[in-house]
């Protein structure tokens, strides 16, 4: 691409009565560049350099500032969460304490007897004690015998003959038994299907 300070000489078209030194291609002189300490800005350009110069300075403070709270903010979770963590499960256990107090008490008053009632109905006992304070936080066991094998809840593991045609293709037996948390399935029931 042609500069348009320099024309073309193909282009050009000379004066016939112009003088021979004006003829022989003279370039127009072009303005010289200053020199570096020669530049000196307006008053204008002045103010308006130092107004950005303190608009840079605000703006780098207040990312400082924002940084350092961001930081303060992750550690503060970041220990929150930690003792959360170290906490969950307190309440939970405070509430199966009794139970375990039951344990121990029967286990004491039941080391010297031969009588297997007693025992059986301490165990029980403390079993229903034990399920009841498991369901008042949430927990809820699958019932899963004779109904249709689901493997979103149910984990399979062999198949047997069906005792009876409507057992078919359905849950025969229960070998581990499968529980809700409110909602959510915390244990797939492990199951026996019928052929």
């Amino acid at each position: 691409m042609a500069d348009d300070k320099y024309p073309n000489p193909d282009e050009t078209q000379f004066d016939q009565n112009a003088p021979a030194d004006q003829v022989a291609g003279e370039l127009p002189e072009e303005p010289s560049a200053p020199e570096l300490g020669e530049v000196e800005g307006t008053e204008a350009d002045t103010a308006t350099g130092s107004k950005d110069g303190a608009e840079l300075s605000d703006l780098k403070d207040k990312y400082l500032r924002l940084a350092a709270e961001f930081e303060n903010y992750k550690r503060r979770t970041t220990k929150e969460r930690a003792d959360l963590f170290k906490t969950a499960n307190q309440e939970l256990m405070v509430a199966l304490l009794p139970a375990l107090d039951d344990f121990d008490r029967a286990r004491h008053h039941t080391k010297d007897t031969d009588d297997a009632n007693a025992v059986r109905e301490s165990i029980e006992i403390i079993y229903n004690k034990l399920q009841k304070t498991l369901n008042q936080k949430g927990l809820a066991p699958m019932e899963v015998k004779g109904t249709a094998f689901d493997p979103e809840l149910h984990e399979a593991i062999t198949q047997i003959p069906a005792p009876s045609e409507d057992l078919k293709g359905k849950i025969v037996d229960e070998v581990e038994r499968g529980y809700y948390l409110g909602d959510k399935v915390i244990r797939h029931a492990k199951v026996v299907l019928g052929l």
